[in-house]
């Protein structure tokens, strides 16, 4: 009999993960019960378990999505399709508490890419970025990809001047990626554009390589040093969640402990 019971909880529990796999938007809890027929104290109980497990998450409305365990799969190559879907919860609460344009960035053929974007809330400095591709070395998106190794360093003679800002020598950008590293993310003033300025933090895969960037841009009239900073260690906060979600787990430097000064 456990056995019996045992393999129906099972069955059970494969078909309420089949129902939010395969949906095409996040499922919700009486939509789950409803969908398999189960009663809602099993549909719950079914749940808890497939979620303490990765199985199964819930998004910031309490709807159900594929857990981290199938993130991590899917993100094994890189940034995946999925990696949006992933993300917007996170950029959606970036671009809340900034009011600023946020994007998430990938590596594409020597570019940044962007490929999602939440607009800011302001009509001055909305950008529609998606699909747009950006240099490397003179986008915040760009120098986080360099300095954690998801792109290659441009040739020296291809670091285009598109400002009076552009840093254009590879011994400088150099200098400025190491910055990057040690601080945990990038900031560029007007060096893409004039008038624009953004940072942005490195996010990262369960094997701990970077697979994109979270950035957040605005007008050198609203992005003043205070917000420019409240901004980075925002988008740094939401990178790591993010991160987290993907499996990537944070080391304690070897000969270091949590807590040592």
């Amino acid at each position: 009999m456990s056995n019996q019971n045992g393999t129906q909880a099972v069955d059970r529990a494969a078909r309420l993960l089949s129902e939010v796999v395969h949906s095409p938007d996040p499922m919700t809890f009486t939509g789950l019960s409803a969908a398999t027929g189960l009663a809602k104290s099993t549909t719950s109980r079914l749940l808890l378990a497939l979620e303490r497990h990765g199985l199964v998450r819930r998004d910031n409305h309490g709807r159900f999505l594929p857990g981290e365990m199938f993130v991590s799969f899917a993100c094994r190559g890189g940034a995946e399709a999925g990696l949006i879907a992933v993300a917007q919860p996170f950029l959606d609460r970036l671009g809340k508490s900034t009011g600023e344009t946020v994007n998430l960035g990938v590596t594409s053929n020597g570019m940044v890419e962007q490929i999602a974007q939440v607009d800011s809330t302001y009509l001055i400095g909305g950008t529609n970025w998606i699909g747009l591709s950006v240099p490397l070395h003179c986008s915040a998106s760009g120098k986080v990809l360099l300095a954690f190794g998801a792109a290659q360093i441009p040739p020296p003679h291809t670091l285009e001047r598109r400002t009076d800002k552009t840093i254009t020598t590879e011994a400088a950008l150099k200098a400025d990626l190491a910055t990057v590293r040690a601080r945990g993310y990038a900031v560029t003033d007007e060096e893409l554009e004039p008038g624009l300025i953004a940072v942005a933090a490195p996010v990262h895969s369960v094997d701990g390589s970077v697979v994109a960037a979270l950035s957040v841009s605005g007008p050198t009239t609203r992005m003043t040093k205070e917000h420019t900073t409240a901004a980075a260690e925002r988008c740094t906060q939401e990178a790591a969640g993010l991160s987290a979600v993907l499996g990537y787990r944070q080391r304690i430097t070897r000969g270091r402990k949590a807590g040592a000064a």
